[in-house]
């Protein structure tokens, strides 16, 4: 009997019912009798934040965000970040990961698009496979999610996202069956949502029969936060651990279904079983020790960002300004919201207290030799929230509402926000307390400024005594996971190094409520006008070069809202315009999570597409444009021209409940190309600074068993005089299939770095599933006999070799219906 079943039988079913549910916000239930202790997991998927809140605790390295890592197409560097993150995560005490995020890029416009890695799901698939696999090599598991369904954050918590089998199985499946079968992940999240109208969390044939029977899963299936919505149903479908602790839904509710006979004893055992093998995988058994939360600010780590960072930037247009060649005399402006702030993550679970951060203009400012004028104007903003109060404050907590008695608890505040979950919740209730935050602003330009609240309750901002923001009229809106109200917003006069207090209070409010969380944010900012865009104009013109940082932040890019449209936010699209119409040799940096659209792009001379990056954000953009580093992205997201080529969109975002994936296989360039639409940008597109060129393409076999394998080899020459890197893309096409397929599907890519005349070969093999498609109505995956066409290029656009082959007999893999 091994170790694990011996302590199942020790345990009584009292004990098994508390091992099911959380201890806490962050950490496993003990049995302190038994030697089986807690285990603390961490939200990632960008780096490893720890039992803080989502802003602010104790410091961890920022990493690129998932489709910045995708876009880099480079699978031994996601595995170094995996083993990195490893690090991070023991560095805070946890040992498990809560990622990666393997949704996929169904609609442009999801706000968590920026944390999930593409719209195809081989790539997704190969991607999440060496982040998991380095992850879990150094100890710490991962938890995969979200299982499944989840391409929007509308209506998250309740909706039905209505899904055909097929599409299932060959578009949304397939990142979770290889985190399962090939990576062996140690634990998968299930999603809020439902699927096909009953919550993901509550259909045995998925967690069961899919996972389990079908796939072989045997580790721990978990709740998202807050997400189970009952009792009995969850257990018996297989959810194991209900997150976050204390219980909500079991612990004296299952004992007392358990003992109505509505769960099985033996239920609760299997979930158990999965909690104590997680316990045993994450060495916990033998270093029961949950250490305390460190920051530790890596060299190595630091320098890995940076060369991530610059890896999966894309660079769109590039007309010859790029890289810059800055000289004595050069005059360069760094123009955009995005100049001077380090847009380094996006918003919602994923954010962490980074240790530092770098703009592109403190970087460039740093890089560029002596000489070299480098001048700034911001020009507009791209802010969705007001930019947050930047100064320290001092927060109190009292029990009761009105401000009174003895401080309950204090906190230090870096800027002007606070939130309370976890732990450091327990000081005080959330139905009966009053808070108090006290800071300071001194502008730093005269004129109209926007003062602004978001929080978790009724709450009033104070400038020198005087109300200045009023939030009393309390109802939850869509901020930090509707747990908040909308932002209240009012606009005052301040002058230029005048320092002015500023006071906020926030009170609980008295409506139900799914998530405790405790918080409040004080925006404060300047609002910029025409004054702003004709200086930033005028720093072009005048300029040699002209680098416009624009884009989006962490409030468009978010956790728990989705982007309204895909235009740039505020003037950015006239800055952009109007500054390329005065200097030829301007050069766009967009920073976002997703497509924008481009409405100057032939007025452009370049445009680089650096989404997230890391707390390296500014050197790794400088790496890019000074050429110090190789734009080595290419595009994991077809990039549209307007928001009415989004294959979703007549079916986005739902309604009545209910969301209809009515596209079906057909997302990304799959739709594109076969409704014949050209985008802006085509999956897998990118340039760099060299150039390339493929020879032939040869395949191992021309004529394929049935169960057998083909391996497919293409030459490419780097024909530049510089170092650069390539992506060789493999598409498999089935132009005589019974069913609609795609005109063709990505099954295969290699990543190469080549030295000036360097010529290497680009291998990859595909088994009999690159060629099949699902059956729904047999159960089956089938691979018909016949012609085939292997296509081989640089974007799924831009083919440059092709060869024929033929499958000698129709293939059948029956397993689903049998392992159902």
């Amino acid at each position: 009997m091994s170790a694990i079943e011996k302590l199942l039988a020790q345990l009584s079913i009292e004990e098994k019912v508390q091992l099911l549910s959380g201890l806490d916000f962050w950490s496993t239930a003990a049995i302190p009798r038994l030697g089986i202790p807690s285990v603390k997991v961490s939200d990632g998927p960008n780096g490893a934040r720890g039992g803080g809140a989502l802003v602010g605790g104790v410091k961890a390295a920022a990493f690129p965000v998932g489709i910045a890592l995708a876009a880099s197409w480079n699978l031994e560097l996601v595995g170094e970040i995996g083993a990195a993150l490893a690090l991070e995560a023991k560095s805070k005490g946890a040992r498990v990961l809560l990622a990666p995020t393997v949704n996929l890029h169904r609609s442009t416009l999801n706000g968590r698009n920026f944390e999930c890695y593409s719209e195809d799901p081989f790539l997704s698939a190969e991607i999440a496979v060496a982040y998991i696999v380095g992850l879990q090599a150094q100890g710490v598991g991962a938890a995969v999610k979200h299982f499944i369904g989840n391409e929007s954050e509308f209506q998250r918590a309740t909706i039905s996202s209505d899904i055909d089998e097929r599409a299932l199985r060959e578009i949304y499946f397939p990142p979770f069956e290889a985190a399962v079968k090939r990576a062996k992940t140690f634990a998968v999240m299930a999603s809020y949502n439902k699927l096909n109208g009953t919550y993901v969390h509550e259909r045995r044939e998925l967690i069961e029969g899919l996972l389990r029977r079908e796939w072989g899963f045997d580790g721990l299936v978990m709740s998202d936060w807050f997400g189970t919505k009952s009792t009995a149903a969850p257990v018996a479908a297989g959810l194991d651990l209900e997150m976050p602790g204390p219980a909500r839904h079991r612990g004296a509710k299952l004992m007392a279904a358990h003992q109505a006979g509505e769960v099985a004893s033996e239920a609760i055992t299997a979930a158990a079983r999965n909690v104590l093998r997680l316990v045993e995988r994450v060495g916990a058994f033998d270093d029961p020790e949950i250490a305390a939360e460190r920051a530790d600010d890596r060299p190595e780590t630091r320098a890995l960002i940076r060369r991530a960072g610059a890896e999966g930037m894309v660079l769109l247009k590039n007309d010859g300004v790029l890289p810059l060649a800055p000289k004595p005399g050069l005059k360069i402006a760094a123009i955009g919201p995005n100049a001077t702030t380090a847009q380094i993550m996006g918003g919602g679970s994923a954010q962490l207290n980074p240790h530092y951060s770098v703009s592109p203009f403190e970087a460039l400012r740093a890089a560029l030799p002596e000489g070299v004028a480098l001048a700034h104007e911001m020009g507009c903003a791209n802010y969705r929230l007001v930019p947050m109060l930047t100064n320290p404050a001092k927060v109190e907590f009292y029990a009761g509402t009105e401000f009174a008695g003895p401080v309950k608890l204090r906190k230090n505040a870096e800027e002007g926000f606070f939130m309370l979950m976890g732990a450091e919740a327990a000081a005080i209730s959330p139905q009966d307390f009053s808070a108090r935050l006290r800071s300071s602003f001194t502008p730093t330009r005269s004129g109209e400024h926007a003062l602004s609240l978001v929080a978790t309750g009724p709450c009033r901002l104070f400038v020198n005594g005087e109300l200045a923001v009023d939030g009393s009229d309390w109802s939850a809106g869509e901020e930090f996971f509707n747990t908040s109200c909308a932002e209240v917003v009012a606009h005052r006069r301040m002058e230029a190094g005048v320092a002015y207090e500023l006071v906020a209070e926030l009170r609980p409010h008295d409506q139900p409520r799914d998530i405790e969380l405790t918080l409040l944010r004080v925006g404060a900012a300047p609002v910029m006008g025409a004054q702003d865009l004709e200086r930033a104009v005028a720093l072009a013109k005048s300029s040699d070069v002209a680098v416009i940082f624009a884009g989006l932040s962490a409030d468009w890019d978010s956790e728990g809202i989705d982007r309204p449209h895909l235009d740039l936010p505020h003037d950015q699209d006239e800055l952009i315009a109007r500054c390329a119409a005065v200097n030829p040799r301007t050069v766009v940096v967009l920073q976002s999570g997703c497509p924008v659209t481009m409405p100057w792009l032939d007025q452009v001379a370049g445009v680089l597409q650096a989404w997230y990056p890391g707390q390296e954000a500014g050197n790794s953009i400088a790496d890019v444009l000074l050429g110090r580093a190789d734009p080595g992205g290419r595009l994991p997201q077809t990039f549209p021209h307007r928001l009415e080529d989004d294959p979703t969109r007549i079916n986005y975002p739902g309604e009545l409940g209910h969301v209809r994936y009515g596209e079906g296989i057909f997302i990304g360039y799959r739709y594109y190309e076969k409704k014949k639409i050209p985008p802006l940008f085509p999956f897998g597109f990118g340039l760099g600074y060299a150039s390339f060129k493929a020879g032939a393409l040869r395949l191992s076999t021309h004529r394929l068993a049935p169960g057998g394998t083909l391996t497919a080899s293409l030459e490419i020459t780097n024909v530049s005089a510089r170092a650069g890197s390539c992506v060789a893309q493999f598409y498999v096409a089935d132009a005589k299939a019974s069913v609609a397929r795609p005109d063709k599907e990505l099954k295969g890519f290699v990543k190469l770095h080549l030295e000036p005349g360097e010529t290497k070969a680009a291998s990859a093999s595909f088994d009999m599933r690159a060629l099949a498609y699902y059956d729904c109505r047999d159960k089956a995956w089938v691979a018909e006999a016949g012609a085939f066409t292997l296509l081989a290029g640089f974007s799924s656009a831009e083919i440059v070799a092709q060869a024929p082959f033929e499958l000698a007999a129709n293939w059948i893999d029956d397993s689903p219906r049998r392992r159902a």
